[in-house]
């Protein structure tokens, strides 16, 4: 069930720093149960880093990250699997694994015993192939699928960890458009249909966060600049401040934001 307060991530004040350089500044942050987050920034402003420490990878010098209401760093590496799911940019190459024994692997935390799946695991990894439109490809391997396949194999690997939070990192980076709306649809469909579950995505297509994300965190150098809406954090000003590009943000005619970079404030000058 969901935490009693409706609050899935809540990051209270959260300092991180590598040696001498501070990736993460004072974190404060709520992502609601049912929310889909999207994480939105310039290279090396701290995104990726963000979302290792709401899963437990890199813990916090100070500051707390509690999920579904627990201290993630308190967990062992059974719990915080069975609470949080990654969703990386890319699959090892030299996995030699096929489509169904990638998804199998996201029941691991789940195995009731040493070495074998049980029959509910087979199933509920089956049920995933089908969920995604990849049953077809259960037995190709994984470097032989295109970019779409790998990215649906690699959440359907997710979903099927039973997690209550999907913490995916630029699902979309490499895809085409047709690919990458599919993909965006995808995740979408899923949080429509699993009410209690929450899902951070990092990318750096703002256009696409703003189309399918709830609410949009703004980040630069390690610190949140901003949290909101779509409407409300992606402006022209905002985007003018963060990412050092002159643009204009307008609605298309079915209402949607879209964002039109022109050039780069520092050649503009």
């Amino acid at each position: 069930m969901p935490h009693e307060n409706g609050s899935m991530i809540s990051s209270n004040e959260v300092n991180l720093y590598y040696e001498d350089y501070h990736a993460l500044r004072n974190i404060i942050f709520e992502a609601k149960t049912g929310e889909m987050i999207g994480l939105i920034g310039p290279n090396g402003c701290g995104k990726s880093t963000l979302l290792k420490t709401i899963n437990g990878l890199l813990k916090p010098c100070s500051g707390v990250m509690l999920v579904d209401g627990k201290d993630i760093h308190k967990l062992n590496l059974s719990q915080i699997a069975k609470t949080c799911s990654n969703v990386p940019t890319e699959f090892p190459p030299d996995f030699n694994l096929n489509v169904i024994e990638v998804v199998m692997m996201g029941r691991y935390p789940h195995r009731k015993g040493l070495w074998w799946e049980t029959s509910e695991d087979e199933v509920i990894a089956r049920d995933a192939l089908v969920k995604f439109e990849i049953d077809h490809l259960a037995d190709r391997n994984i470097n032989r699928l295109s970019s779409g396949e790998r990215q649906r194999t690699l959440i359907a690997k997710a979903y099927v960890q039973e997690p209550r939070v999907m913490l995916i990192d630029e699902p979309t980076s490499h895809l085409d458009m047709r690919f990458k709306l599919e993909v965006m649809e995808y995740i979408r469909d899923l949080m429509e249909k699993e009410k209690d579950m929450t899902v951070v995505i990092a990318s750096h297509d703002i256009n696409l966060m703003v189309k399918y994300c709830d609410r949009i965190i703004l980040v630069k150098k390690g610190k949140i600049v901003g949290m909101g809406t779509p409407e409300e954090i992606v402006t022209e000003k905002n985007i003018a401040d963060v990412y050092g590009v002159d643009c204009s943000v307008f609605k298309d005619p079915s209402g949607e934001v879209i964002v039109h970079p022109r050039c780069s404030l520092r050649l503009k000058d």
